[in-house]
């Protein structure tokens, strides 16, 4: 009898370390995956209050070639079937049970990501916010107004009020709330910049700050050249001299811009036609970044009030001080003239 009981045990263990070790196997071996054409990666949505059964049940639906029973058991005896979030997931090549109930527990949801580049307008970056993967156009049809108020910035226009970064947002997020982290993004950027700014310098408010800067952003052709931009714009404002920058004047002809500015457009007067009018335009006129922030409360220190490319492909700029040093820099560069 004692040999039945031992024979019996011995066979319970053994079929136990098996099922033990088929069970560790199974934890650790990637699941196979349907994909779809085209696509490396296998969506998964997960509902609020989903039970353990109908999480098993959306992955294998997903895509996952696995049992749900099985993939249920797991949940359960894990012990953490209850902690397993709601949302948006991808599952990729290479995923095992174990791996996928910890990114459920974790809520390991997919991002997306959707990039604002410095120097945009406010249309390019609603342009660009349409086109984002997977982001709820919530704003599309929204007059700019609207979009500002829904934001909280009643009477503010939209342009410049945005920092130019990547912003990562999980599938089906709002195109607003994007909006909204970039907004205070740039609230932030611009009071740090501020703070830092120079005793001497003509601006007199951060809003005043976030135009200039909006103005070296358009015109730096060369990120070296930024801080001497901005000296030059300083200056200008300093002694009450226009700044007489195009970028400007191209911004408040909007849609009657033709792709090349005229004499004629130099001398349409506007808002923003800071040829016909001296100070600042009244709103930035693009979108600036981290250094051209810094670069208008900041600029390098310089005596010169006139710059021109020098059209050598690298976007660099010829700084003078004198309008007849200027001229001569025009007639090098822009002319083909040589220089007496």
């Amino acid at each position: 009898m004692r040999r039945v009981f031992t024979s019996f045990l011995t066979a319970a263990l053994a079929a136990a370390l098996l099922l033990s070790g088929a069970a560790w196997w199974w934890l650790h071996e990637p699941m196979a995956l349907r994909l779809s054409p085209g696509r490396q990666v296998v969506d998964l949505e997960i509902e609020p209050g989903t039970s353990a059964r109908g999480v098993a049940t959306a992955v294998v639906a997903a895509g996952a070639e696995v049992p749900a029973l099985l993939l249920q058991t797991w949940f359960q005896l894990s012990g953490q079937s209850r902690l397993i979030k709601a949302g948006s997931y991808e599952l990729i090549p290479g995923t095992t049970p174990r791996r996928l109930l910890r990114m459920l527990v974790r809520g390991e949801e997919a991002l997306k990501s959707v990039t604002l580049v410095e120097g945009w307008t406010f249309v390019q970056i609603r342009s660009a916010l349409q086109k984002a993967e997977q982001l709820a156009p919530d704003t599309v049809g929204l007059a700019p107004e609207i979009i500002m108020e829904k934001l909280g910035r009643t009477g503010v226009r939209p342009e410049g009020r945005f920092f130019p970064d990547s912003y990562t947002y999980t599938k089906g997020s709002s195109d607003l709330a994007v909006l909204r982290r970039a907004a205070q993004a740039m609230d932030k950027r611009l009071a740090a910049a501020w703070a830092l700014r120079s005793p001497d310098t003509p601006l007199k408010t951060p809003d005043e700050a976030l135009i200039l800067a909006s103005i070296i952003e358009k015109e730096t052709g060369n990120p070296s050249d930024r801080g001497q931009i901005g000296g030059v714009f300083t200056n200008r404002l300093r002694i009450g001299m226009p700044l007489q920058t195009d970028p400007s004047v191209i911004y408040g002809l909007g849609e009657k811009f033709d792709g090349s500015l005229h004499k004629r457009d130099l001398a349409l007067d506007t808002p923003y036609n800071t040829y016909t009018r001296a100070g600042l335009p009244p709103t930035p006129i693009a979108m600036p970044g981290k250094a051209a922030l810094l670069a208008a409360v900041q600029p390098a220190p310089t005596q010169a009030l006139y710059f021109v490319s020098r059209n050598d492909g690298s976007g660099s700029s010829q700084f003078s001080a004198s309008l007849d040093e200027h001229n001569r820099a025009v007639n090098q560069y822009i002319r083909g003239q040589k220089t007496q």
